[in-house]
Formats: C-alpha cells, sequence, structure tokens
C-alpha cells in the first residue's frame, strides 16, 4: 500500500513548480519511484548508475534554474549521489535529493541496504532533514508538509544549491492489484524574500573609492550571464573607460578581456606595475586562470569588493575590504548610472582611458601571438585540433568544458561566438563532467558540445548507459592514452613514475562505448581528417555523435611548452 504522504511529496512538488525527476532504480524507493512516475505533471527520467544519475539531475537543474529530483534507493546508493552534490553546492545549483532509507532501529542490525543516512552529505547540503518512520499520527503529516516547503524554498533561495530529505520507508514498498493512486492536496507555504540594499554610506564609500582613481577593474568569474548584464558592462568599460576582464568561463561575449592567463605569464615586471588596479569589483564564482590569481596575491589592490549571496567571505586572491550582498545585474546598472550622471554633473564625460587601453593592449598582444602558434604549428596536436573545432562551432550552441587540461585549453582559445559556456568548477573534480553535459542536452533543443578528455570520459561513460542519450548531443573525446595534464605540471613530470603512477597509461579507444550507445563516430589523427569530419559532426541533424581526437601525449607537451613560453615574452 502507498501512503498517502509520499504521494504528497511528488504533489507538492508540483503545485511548487518542480516537474523533472532523475530516479535511479532500486526496491526499497519504490513508494518514491512510482509516486513521481506516476504523476501526470512530472518528466521522469531513469539513469541506472547513480553517480551518473546525480550529474544528469545537476546538468538539469542549472538549465532550468529550478530544483530537480534526485530519487534512490538506501545504502551506498545515496553516498553515489555525493560528488555531483558537492559540485551542485559549490556551484549553486538546486537540486531536491530524496533518499529512501530503512527505519532507524534496523542499522547495526546485519539488514541489508542500511548505512547511516541522516546528514550523509554533511556541509554539502545547504539543509538535511528525515523524516518519520510512521505517518499515521496527524503532528507526522504536518511535519512532513512543513519540512518540504522549507527545503524546496531553501533550494530556491540565494544562493540556490542542494537539499537532502532523507525518507525511511518499511514495508511493503509496492502497492497492491488494482490499488489506484490519489494525489491529495499539500499545503503550499511560500516563503518571500526582499532584495538587499547597500547602506548609503557604504555606497558613497564606494563611489567615492571610483572616483578618486582610474586604475579600476571589474573582475568576472564564471557564471551564465543575462544579455541585460553584458549590455551594462560594456557600457561600463567605453562609458567610464573600465576593464572588464574575465574568461571563457565568464560568458563574456564581446569585446572584453579574456585571456587574463596568457598575459599575466609575462615575465615584463613594468607592464604587470601598470596593469596592478587601485579597486577591484568582482562577482561570479571560480577562476581557472592561476596566473591571475598570482598576479593580483602580488599587485593587490587597495580595495577589492566582491558581489555575492553566499555567506562565506570568499577571498581566493586574498585582497578582500568588502563583501556585498547584491545581485550584480542591478548593482552595475544603478553604478553605471550613478557614475553617468555624476559626471555629466561635474562636466567630466571624456573619462580617462589610458588603463584600459593597457589592458586592451596586452589582450590583443595575446590573441596576435594565439593566432601566430596555431598558424605556425603543422605537427598534429590536441591543442590545435581544439582550436579547429571550437572554430567552426555553430552558433548558438553550448559548450561544456570537462576539467584537466579540456578547459584550460579552452581558456587559452577563447570564444567571442554566441555560445553558453559551462564547467564543473565547483569541487574541478573529472567525475561527472560527461553526465552533466547529458543533463544540459536533455533541457535544451540546442545542439551541447562537451570537451572531455580520455580519463574524464573513461571513468564517466555510465553518463550514456541509459535509453535518454540526447540527439543534440556532440562529444569531442581528446584521447592521448592517458592524463596529460601530470605531463604539463612540473612536479609529476620529473619523476620516473610519470606514466604509471600519475598518467595511468592505457590503449582504450571510445569506438565501441560510441556503438553500444548508438552514437554516430568518428576516429581522426590528423588535421585533414578532422577537416573533413568537423561539417558532419557539427550538423544539427537530430544524432547524437562523439568524434576521438588521437594524439601524442609526448608531441602535445612539446609544443604546449613552446606555446607556454610565447607567454613569458608577452
Amino acid at each position: 500500500m502507498i501512503l498517502q504522504p509520499i504521494l504528497d511529496i511528488a504533489e507538492l512538488c508540483v503545485r511548487r513548480g518542480i516537474v523533472h525527476a532523475v530516479i535511479a532504480p532500486g526496491s526499497r524507493s519504490a513508494a518514491l519511484t512510482l509516486a513521481f512516475a506516476r504523476h501526470p505533471a512530472i518528466q521522469t527520467k531513469v539513469i541506472p548508475d547513480e553517480r551518473a544519475a546525480a550529474y544528469v539531475a545537476l546538468g538539469m537543474a542549472q538549465q532550468l534554474n529550478k530544483p530537480v529530483v534526485l530519487i534512490c534507493t538506501s545504502g551506498t546508493a545515496a553516498l553515489n549521489f555525493a560528488p555531483a552534490i558537492a559540485e551542485a553546492y559549490f556551484l549553486e545549483v538546486p537540486l531536491l535529493v530524496l533518499t529512501a532509507d530503512r527505519p532507524p532501529e534496523w542499522i547495526h542490525q546485519q539488514d541489508g541496504q542500511m548505512i547511516h543516512q541522516n546528514s550523509v552529505y554533511g556541509k554539502h547540503v545547504k539543509e538535511a532533514g528525515t523524516l518519520p518512520a510512521d505517518y499515521g499520527h496527524a503532528d507526522s503529516l504536518w511535519f512532513i508538509e512543513r519540512t518540504m516547503n522549507q527545503l524546496i524554498a531553501i533550494a530556491e533561495e540565494n544562493p540556490k544549491g542542494p537539499v537532502h530529505l532523507n525518507v525511511p520507508i518499511r514495508e511493503p514498498f509496492y502497492p497492491g492489484p488494482g490499488e489506484v493512486f490519489a494525489y491529495g492536496s499539500p499545503k503550499v507555504i511560500p516563503r518571500s524574500s526582499g532584495k538587499s540594499q547597500l547602506p548609503l554610506d557604504v555606497w558613497e564609500e564606494l563611489l567615492g573609492h571610483l572616483e578618486s582613481t582610474d586604475r579600476v577593474i571589474v573582475l568576472a568569474g564564471q557564471q551564465v550571464i543575462s544579455a541585460k548584464l553584458l549590455t551594462t558592462l560594456k557600457q561600463i568599460k567605453d562609458e567610464l573607460g573600465i576593464p572588464v576582464v574575465g574568461e571563457i568561463l565568464s560568458n563574456l561575449h564581446g569585446n572584453f578581456i579574456t585571456h587574463p592567463d596568457f598575459f599575466l605569464a609575462t615575465a615584463d615586471t613594468k607592464l604587470l606595475e601598470d596593469l596592478q588596479p587601485e579597486l577591484v569589483i568582482s562577482f561570479g564564482d571560480a577562476f581557472v586562470s592561476k596566473n591571475l590569481k598570482l598576479f593580483l596575491r602580488k599587485y593587490k589592490p587597495r580595495y577589492h569588493y566582491h558581489l555575492t549571496a553566499r555567506r562565506e567571505l570568499i577571498d581566493p586572491f586574498q585582497t578582500l575590504t568588502h563583501q556585498l550582498s547584491l545581485e550584480a545585474d542591478s548593482f552595475f546598472r544603478d553604478l553605471l548610472e550613478t557614475l553617468d550622471w555624476r559626471s555629466f554633473k561635474h562636466g567630466d564625460d571624456d573619462p580617462e582611458t589610458d588603463y584600459l587601453r593597457q589592458w586592451e593592449n596586452a589582450e590583443q598582444k595575446s590573441l596576435q601571438r594565439i593566432r601566430s602558434y596555431f598558424q605556425s604549428t603543422q605537427t598534429f596536436t590536441e591543442f590545435k585540433a581544439i582550436d579547429e573545432v571550437m572554430s567552426v562551432l555553430p552558433e548558438p550552441a553550448q559548450l561544456h568544458l570537462a576539467n584537466s587540461m579540456s578547459v584550460r585549453y579552452a581558456n587559452f582559445v577563447g570564444t567571442q561566438k554566441n555560445i553558453q559556456v559551462f564547467s564543473n568548477r565547483g569541487t574541478s573534480g573529472i567525475d561527472g563532467c560527461l553526465s552533466t553535459a547529458v543533463g544540459a542536452a536533455l533541457t535544451t533543443d540546442q545542439l551541447v558540445f562537451v570537451l572531455i578528455g580520455d580519463v574524464a570520459f573513461f571513468y564517466d561513460r555510465n553518463a550514456l548507459w541509459h535509453p535518454h542519450v540526447p540527439a543534440n548531443l556532440r562529444i569531442v573525446l581528446i584521447n592521448n592514452s592517458g592524463g596529460s595534464i601530470f605531463r604539463m605540471i612540473e612536479g609529476p613530470r620529473q619523476q620516473p613514475e610519470l606514466e604509471t603512477f600519475f598518467e595511468t597509461r592505457h590503449q582504450t579507444s571510445a569506438r565501441h562505448t560510441a556503438q553500444d550507445a548508438g552514437l554516430e563516430y568518428w576516429h581522426v589523427d590528423s588535421y585533414e581528417a578532422l577537416e573533413k569530419s568537423l561539417p558532419a559532426f557539427i550538423l544539427d541533424d537530430k544524432k547524437a555523435k562523439l568524434l576521438e581526437i588521437s594524439s601524442d601525449a609526448s608531441v602535445n607537451q612539446q609544443h604546449f611548452d613552446q606555446f607556454k613560453s610565447l607567454m613569458k615574452g608577452i
């Protein structure tokens, strides 16, 4: 017999606008599974591998900007959700995680699939709760309804993130023959929050700092950026002469500074001193560039304002002086309007632009050297192959970057196309990069390209082990037979154990994985073969596809070393 409170959990989700669920099959979770699977308003996806399922849900929720329900059975199944939940927590992606459990009196009684599931995700969820094991008392029903409303509200509040509800369920798990599901009318209890506003003295202090120097930069971290904010940032650059600096994951489409990782590696200390800011305003999430972090840690600004809704003081540059709990869109709009008015009032309509020109000159020199490097490279390398692929990506589209070398290569190449770029940089793990892209492709009509290395791909190929592989998925697999990032780092590359203990060399091909998943497949190991395959690969013809690019790890290392030497001489 299906318990009414379990059905009401599904109904309450629908009434709160949550209509997508990813389910990893199991027995203890049967009541939860059926409650969501049989609800006419809920769209479900069944992913057998719990780790892949959780990342698929993350990719979906990231696109929807709404919680996606994630369901599993009891025991270690819940632990397999943990990597994606940690990523969702640090990326601020909302998930509603429902884990089935045995009643608490059965723990340590040598019964199957029984672990400590209360608060199993620790600090990697915004909130965790456990339902009572018995649902008969009226107070239990009240508690369940209240808890669900609270968890959903917390998941959706900024900063968004995952929440966890542990659901002990007694037998029987399955409905009897002919049993009819009757969804109830659970109470929806909304929770409202107002917009934060800076105290007047803090606002005036910031304006005073801005007007006292022309050495100001706006620093954009990883984010999905709105068209409205892009327009405002362009006006801030053009009208106020303030450099707007970011990376490929900042999604700064337009004439902004997006290659700081290249020119900030320079050995020219005079250039670095010229670029040193007096004031930094930052927003968004993490940065890939180590050179940017090292630059600001050494050439510190006097003031650093960071916009975030998080409670934690986020200070990766070790320069933070003020943290502002404000939305970037409204903050920069107000800032632009206020500074424009003050300039007009004081008759100063021609802002000093020398500082902006210094940043833009460094950017232009970087672009010229990067293009010159690729044009002069005749040997087949994975770096140039990635540049070739990114140059022909259609617009609009999405590009998902796996961790390790994939995101670093793409960051140097950059893109000014109308392409949204994503990456699991919350925890920067290789697990789940492909699954996240699959989840995104399930939730958008655009083509979704994922650039991924061989170790990350084969580690996560269960992302394709289900019947929902989306036709708009395009996988670019960089296969150099090992984890080549260790060949690019000074420490491990100097060790005699490099290949065995760091790179983990292999001879695996993706051909059979593509065949098993029903993907169109190409294998290339030359520029001629790559050029020949790309038109069909990027074609939007409703067929999922995989392009495997094979190259020699030693050759890749040699040419990337040459590229890095160009960075130091800018």
